[in-house]
């Protein structure tokens, strides 16, 4: 149940930051972009822990604010394996990936907050 409400989360931030983001689009629906939220999470999920291992020296020199240039890295690099795949997601530039990552963030971290409820542990 967790995995499915963090992909409708991922599904939103995404679709904020398709209407606020210049250069960020889409041109499929809702299914497109479920899918869309997948390969952002499987992303994040496989090639970002290494990008921040990779990069330690870095992040800790720029007090993490690095980490906002990986998660760049990981929306952009989403657009680029969105598009052979068919989804109809578009991510036109640096600037735009930087500035959309800002918002996925900012609104998954609001939508968590509502959404998801605390584990036990």
């Amino acid at each position: 149940m967790h995995f499915l409400i963090r992909l409708l989360i991922n599904a939103a931030a995404l679709w904020v930051a398709t209407l606020i983001v210049p250069g960020i689009d889409t041109t499929g629906g809702w299914v497109s972009l479920f899918l869309v939220a997948l390969v952002f999470g499987a992303l994040n999920a496989t090639l970002r822990p290494l990008l921040k291992l990779l990069t330690c020296p870095l992040l800790v020199l720029t007090l993490g604010f690095f980490t906002l240039v990986i998660n760049a890295l990981m929306l952009w690099l989403t657009g680029r394996l969105s598009e052979p795949l068919g989804l109809g997601f578009h991510v036109r530039g640096f600037v735009a990936a930087f500035l959309g990552a800002l918002v996925v963030s900012a609104v998954a971290i609001l939508l968590s907050l509502i959404f998801e409820k605390p584990s036990d542990d």
